[in-house]
């Protein structure tokens, strides 16, 4: 029995949360709409569910990245799962929807996503100490 790719499995996820959303895009209008979707369900949501609406959600989030900016799945520095962008910036959507369902609007995922193309506007700066 073959076994799903990675890549497909998170394809899967995002279009499945899009489908809830009841969005037919991944775009700036999306994630708005995640975004307040987060916040009706956070009151409610389980300790026991919160790990799997961090990955459906993240997902989305990360989907709505890659369609809009060009970014692409990858992995980044630390291990982790995220979404590249031009080589040189990497974005972890599942920590963006953790931090939002932690600490509300103030966290938002929208204003995350708005400010996307502001951060790929910034030089990276890499250390060069050990």
């Amino acid at each position: 029995m073959a076994t799903e790719s990675p890549l497909a499995a998170l394809h899967q996820a995002a279009d499945a949360v899009r489908q809830q959303l009841q969005v037919n895009t991944f775009d700036a209008a999306a994630v708005q709409r995640l975004a307040d979707f987060i916040e009706t369900q956070r009151p409610g949501l389980q300790p026991a569910d919160r790990q799997g609406v961090i990955t459906a959600l993240g997902c989305f989030l990360g989907e709505c990245m890659v369609q809009t900016f060009g970014g692409q799945w990858a992995a980044g520095p630390d291990g982790s799962t995220g979404v590249g962008i031009q080589g040189q910036h990497f974005f972890n959507p599942f920590y963006r929807i953790d931090q939002q369902l932690t600490h509300g609007l103030q966290e938002s995922v929208a204003a995350f996503f708005a400010s996307v193309p502001n951060r790929m506007d910034e030089k990276v700066q890499r250390k060069s100490w050990i």
